[in-house]
């Protein structure tokens, strides 16, 4: 038993260190600039947590500076022994990216229904006849990946990216989210002008149960229009109608921060259909950060930020379209999301041509 408090005591204090890069990281997103180059980076990487995400993009940014990677951003990341499943090695000298992987444990119980039968299976001890097993997340470890830069070896196989036009949408991304509003029980209405809205480029009536969209702009920016909606939809409902958490219900007396969360969902859908994000406009992040009652700025952004990137990959997954890759290295296997270290799940019609929150 000799020398496993000193090896925990190492992994704790890992643990604490990227803690502390991990708040002076989120700390740094005072601007909406700073925001939205940080959600555009989830977006690529949105096969990871949006915690971890930005572990490995200051991370990365450092070694870059250091001159220890070509490119300020990374493009893959993977584990030691992923890479190598992978057919190349990570090259000598190189460190990896410190993130945060979850720790579950196995847990049994003959009543299911009673929180406080479950009991903690110790490990290799099987549950009792006729028990109930389930995992559980009981905390976070350090561990590393490395950036496809710091590796050497085969080839990766190349995947399709999305080629845009100037103001064209990706094929199918409207008529996708379209699909989604009415599946809602909302209409979507088509109007000729920001005139016939009160001047929004997009409004969502709750009480009429209607989603307007003015035609009077380019296609990319219809659907960006499109996506913020569908935002507003499934994260900002009167609060008598959701179950939701402490931060959802800010959201719905705080229109600063309604208005980011549903900006920022358009800019993740945008980003990961490959669609420029320079015309986004999010709003000054460190004042609404900083006026929610009884939370730090940097718990209001890391909380926002999970929120918007959850509900982000809710809307992808049921789209059948062409997207950017994710950050996981082509040719990987694909492991359930949440198996993989670092990784963390998702929480939770009518065509173009067929108590209000605005654009």
């Amino acid at each position: 038993m000799t020398g496993q408090p000193g090896a925990r005591d190492r992994r704790e204090a890992k643990l604490e260190a990227l803690q502390q890069q991990l708040s002076a990281s989120v700390s740094a997103l005072v601007t909406g600039d700073d925001w939205k180059r940080a959600l555009t980076f989830a977006a690529e990487f949105r096969s990871r947590s949006f915690n971890n995400t930005m572990l490995i993009y200051a991370q990365h940014y450092s070694a870059f500076k250091e001159g220890r990677v070509p490119e300020p951003t990374p493009t893959y990341v993977a584990g030691f022994h992923q890479w190598l499943t992978l057919g190349r090695h990570v090259e000598k000298g190189q460190h990896g990216y410190g993130i945060l992987a979850p720790v579950t444990a196995r847990f049994a119980s003959a009543n299911p229904s009673d929180p406080a039968s479950w009991r903690r299976l110790s490990r290799g001890e099987k549950p009792g006849s006729g028990e109930s097993v389930r995992s559980k997340l009981v905390g976070l470890k350090p561990t590393h990946v490395w950036d496809v830069s710091q590796t050497a070896g085969d080839p990766l196989p190349e995947l399709p990216r999305p080629t845009l036009l100037h103001g064209q949408a990706p094929a199918g991304l409207w008529d996708g989210l379209a699909d989604q509003i009415t599946a809602l029980g909302f209409e979507l209405r088509l109007v000729s002008s920001a005139a016939a809205i009160g001047g929004a480029n997009g409004l969502t009536d709750f009480l009429a149960r209607e989603v307007s969209v003015r035609t009077d702009m380019d296609d990319a920016a219809q659907v960006k229009t499109l996506a913020h909606e569908l935002g507003h939809l499934l994260l900002h409902p009167p609060q008598e109608n959701v179950i939701s958490t402490d931060l959802a219900a800010d959201a719905t007396l705080h229109r600063g921060i309604a208005e980011v969360e549903a900006e920022s969902i358009a800019l993740m859908v945008g980003a990961a259909h490959g669609l420029d994000t320079s015309s986004y406009t999010v709003p000054y992040v460190s004042t609404w950060a900083a006026s929610v009652p009884g939370k730090t700025p940097v718990e209001v952004v890391q909380s926002t930020a999970e929120r918007v990137r959850n509900t982000a990959l809710s809307v992808l997954d049921k789209l059948d379209t062409q997207k950017v890759g994710d950050g996981t290295p082509p040719g990987l296997d694909r492991e359930p999301l949440s198996h993989r270290a670092g990784m963390a799940p998702a929480i939770t019609g009518t065509r173009r041509d067929g108590s209000v929150i605005g654009l």
